[in-house]
């Protein structure tokens, strides 16, 4: 069961799972675009969590765009308990909402819809001229600050060039469902078909990767881009977190010839590894998850270690900062 607003309402017995124990995802709800007409700095602000991939996802591509005085973060507490995300300035690495004040995240959910209907997730981009949230779609919010904001705010990298763009689009979409949604789909089963299915498409996707991935350093030739941030902030969770909390037992990251080295390269680009914040990821999978975890216990390993060489170097490409 997760919790979400039903018409403005606050309701804690939404089951996610259809009848044959799949899990189903919840589209988002905002979807707008900030054009660059209005790309102001100071004007837009990021609610995170460091443990949620898809929030994780805006960080790295904030910093890799030069973006970090220009648009502002706000951090929520990694553990997610009835009333959602919640700001708790207390604790490390946290934040209180220095745009709106709220307690909780929901409470910028219902500002900006008062009827609204759906999970209250992050990232959450919101605008504090117009006080409501622009997209809380983590791939929508990273095109459109590579596609505006660089230039405008930022250092003008680009994480999408035009001659890339359909590659790009295309890789995202093909790690999306097997991949980053997979992990979710496989630890969020409750029957042993969907399991097998989601598990085996898992890991058919990620030997698929670690072998185009044997002659080129990044997903879409020997250019870093948003494609491989979204595979990084997946890759980077699998052993602490997936592996055990979500029983893709089947194989380590570590144990992949070239995912490994590929992962630990991206880690050490700037805004991959300092943006990577592994005691907020395992208390919040361990510890918010209780029909998986009842226990919440955060387990003490496996601590893979990231900043060993990797050789990628030895490729062509390079990152862009």
């Amino acid at each position: 069961m997760v919790n979400q607003f039903v018409d403005g309402e606050w309701v804690t017995d939404y089951d996610p799972t259809n009848e044959e124990g799949e899990f189903e995802r919840q589209p988002t709800t905002f979807r707008d675009r900030v054009g660059s007409e209005d790309a102001e700095a100071g004007r837009y602000h990021l609610y995170v969590s460091y443990a949620c991939p898809w929030a994780h996802r805006t960080l790295v591509t904030r910093q890799l765009l030069g973006l970090e005085d220009s648009i502002t973060v706000d951090v929520v507490d990694p553990y997610r308990d009835d009333d959602g995300w919640q700001f708790t300035p207390e604790k490390d690495k946290c934040t209180p909402d220095t745009v709106n004040g709220f307690d909780y995240l929901r409470e910028a959910y219902v500002e900006a819809d008062p009827e609204y209907t759906g999970r209250v997730s992050v990232p959450v981009f919101w605008d504090k001229q117009e006080d409501t949230i622009v997209n809380n779609e983590s791939r929508e919010i990273m095109r459109n600050l590579t596609d505006v904001f660089a230039d405008e705010v930022g250092n003008g990298v680009d994480l999408v060039p035009d001659e890339l763009r359909d590659d790009v689009d295309e890789v995202l979409d093909a790690i999306y469902e097997p991949i980053n949604n997979g992990v979710y789909r496989t630890g969020f089963a409750e029957k042993q078909a969907a399991y097998d299915e989601v598990v085996t498409e898992l890991f058919d996707a990620l030997d698929h990767w670690d072998s185009v991935l044997a002659d080129q350093r990044y997903l879409v030739g020997d250019r870093l881009t948003e494609a491989d941030i979204a595979m990084y902030t997946t890759l980077v969770r699998f052993d602490e977190v997936y592996h055990t909390h979500f029983m893709c037992n089947h194989q380590f990251i570590r144990e992949y010839d070239n995912l490994w080295p590929y992962l630990r390269d991206l880690y050490q680009t700037r805004g991959f590894g300092e943006t990577t914040h592994m005691d907020h990821i395992k208390e919040h999978y361990y510890t918010t998850h209780p029909d998986v975890s009842p226990k919440r216990i955060v387990p003490m390993g496996p601590d893979p270690d990231f900043e060993a060489d990797h050789d990628r170097d030895s490729l062509a490409g390079e990152p862009p900062v």
